[in-house]
């Protein structure tokens, strides 16, 4: 068994050198010889011969018949260190939405799964369009036929938005605070309200405690809104995605937090 110390040590060794990185890279598309890794990377051949050396020497890599291949484990390292690299530039990208806001609500496997936001696209309000954000996550939730949504808020405009989808037979599920049930559900026209209820089409799940943060799941894309450090909601940023990844990635947050209330 391969000790924690030594895979620590293996992942540094990889981890710090950018030349090593890149020769993995190409090795994990197909064995190459020093001559194709030289012509696919456009370093030094001396640069390339000294650090195959180093990885042979690490048992990272085998030559066999003047091509080098990556070991199995540490095609494993390699992925790893990538899916971490993505995940901080995904951080860094998008400082000024994670930075200063709370995200004491998101799960352990959020976190851990940040990863599967990469292909995000934060779209913030400007001063020539202070609804921008509102009315990006509504147009996406009018064209949906089935919505899953943590609203921690009541706007004027979604209750409208939920009968809207429920008269074209969608499905709408909802988390909300307590508070705000009988607000938002009877400003639903009452017949469209009770018949989708009766047949499963809405769904309510209300909390006593706060919630901190805002996520609508609809058809073909995710939105995810965060409070800040002071409590109140950033209405100024949502980060939008609609790849498969990311709407695994909303599905697992919403069904985490509906578990608690």
């Amino acid at each position: 068994m391969i000790s924690h110390y030594t895979m620590n040590n293996d992942i540094t060794f990889l981890a710090k050198s950018e030349i090593r990185l890149k020769i993995l890279s190409e090795l994990q598309k197909k064995p190459k010889s020093v001559k194709e890794l030289v012509n696919a990377t456009k370093i030094t051949y001396s640069s390339i011969s000294s650090n195959l050396t180093k990885l042979e020497e690490n048992n990272h890599i085998t030559k066999k018949k003047n091509k080098y291949h990556l070991n199995p484990l540490s095609e494993i390292y390699y992925e790893n260190l990538m899916d971490f690299k993505i995940s901080v530039d995904l951080i860094n990208d998008y400082n000024d939405f994670w930075n200063n806001h709370n995200i004491d609500q998101l799960s352990i496997d959020s976190v851990q799964n940040i990863i599967d936001l990469k292909d995000s696209k934060l779209v913030k309000t400007t001063p020539l369009d202070i609804y921008k954000t509102h009315n990006v996550n509504r147009e996406h939730m009018m064209e949906s036929n089935n919505v899953k949504a943590i609203f921690p808020y009541l706007h004027p405009e979604y209750p409208q938005l939920i009968e809207h989808i429920l008269k074209n037979e969608g499905k709408v599920e909802l988390i909300i605070p307590r508070n705000m049930f009988q607000e938002l559900i009877l400003k639903i026209n009452g017949k469209v309200r009770k018949k989708a209820a009766k047949n499963g089409k809405l769904k309510v799940y209300t909390t006593k405690d706060d919630l901190k943060l805002y996520l609508t799941l609809c058809d073909y894309t995710m939105s995810l809104g965060l409070f800040k450090s002071d409590g109140s909601f950033d209405q100024n940023r949502l980060l939008i995605s609609e790849s498969e990844e990311s709407q695994f990635w909303a599905e697992n947050l919403f069904e985490s937090i509906k578990q608690k209330v």
